[in-house]
């Protein structure tokens, strides 16, 4: 696998996902780190946008996924969009996504609650 990286940090997404009614009804921003693993070599040379991977697809593609359905775990959510980025990127060897939830209902005050997943090709 490569070392070379593509790095999307902090890509804010309205979506309705949650176990809780409203949750899913009021919705709530999420937030996704995306890295890609893909080789970067031929565009370290040719300057070639084809040569690369377009960061406004990776952008569209995630948002598209997680406004399209509604799901109970942000686990879910995750694992959608990770399907769809190896589908739609074929030379990523991998995706590692943390997908964040600020409003994560929970008992005590924190930051957010997260799911990092990290899946490659078979």
């Amino acid at each position: 696998m490569t070392s070379d990286r593509i790095i999307i940090k902090g890509l804010e997404i309205f979506a309705h996902h949650g176990v809780l009614p409203e949750e899913k009804r009021d919705g709530q921003y999420f937030y996704l780190d995306i890295e890609l693993s893909v080789d970067l070599s031929a565009a370290s040379v040719s300057d070639e946008l084809g040569d690369t991977i377009n960061y406004d697809e990776v952008c569209r593609i995630a948002g598209e996924v997680m406004t399209a359905s509604v799901y109970d775990l942000i686990e879910k959510a995750a694992g959608e969009v990770c399907t769809a980025l190896l589908k739609a990127f074929p030379t990523v060897e991998q995706v590692d996504l943390t997908l964040r939830k600020p409003s994560a209902p929970v008992c005590r005050k924190v930051d957010y609650a997260a799911v990092r997943l990290v899946r490659g090709r078979i």
